[in-house]
């Protein structure tokens, strides 16, 4: 018997998981920001836009999404990250109402 092979399209399509990302400019860039990231149902960006603000962590990022989404509403609390090369940042989850 032969397994059948399945395909995945070769770009992401479906809107599957969006979720926040906030940052803290642990190497002093000077570049506040927050990310809304898109992704599919494999994993794969969908897409992602940013936005700047004025001071870094979760509670500057929930402030600027009040003030610039206010129809984006974060869905599961802030989870501290640390990257490979030692920066903090924090993620969560969100829809649009």
């Amino acid at each position: 018997m032969v397994k059948e092979e399945t395909l995945i399209p070769p770009r992401p399509v479906n809107h599957h998981r969006m979720f926040l990302t906030c940052y803290e400019d642990t190497f002093n860039y000077g570049w506040h920001h927050v990310d809304l990231f898109v992704h599919d149902e494999l994993g794969r960006e969908v897409n992602w836009v940013h936005w700047t603000v004025e001071a870094d962590g979760p509670e500057h990022a929930d402030e600027s999404v009040r003030l610039e989404e206010p129809d984006l509403r974060r869905t599961t609390p802030w989870t501290h990250h640390v990257s490979a090369f030692g920066m903090n940042y924090w993620t969560a989850e969100a829809v649009w109402d």
